[in-house]
């Protein structure tokens, strides 16, 4: 779905730190962020006003 050249580069705008892809969303891998973001018509959506916390909305 998502290009493994890009999520190289993705980084979370909340805390710059780097992403993963699980399922169909991209997870910030810092343990005090886990910010979710969707990925809609295979593109990544990485506006904070579109995350989601681990658990739920922001």
């Amino acid at each position: 779905m998502i290009d493994e050249e890009l999520l190289k580069i993705l980084a979370c705008p909340a805390c710059k730190q780097a992403v993963k892809l699980e399922k169909d969303r991209i997870i910030c891998q810092n343990p005090n962020c886990r910010l979710r973001y969707p990925i809609r018509d295979g593109i990544p959506v990485m506006l904070i006003d579109e995350a989601e916390k681990a658990g739920g909305n922001l």
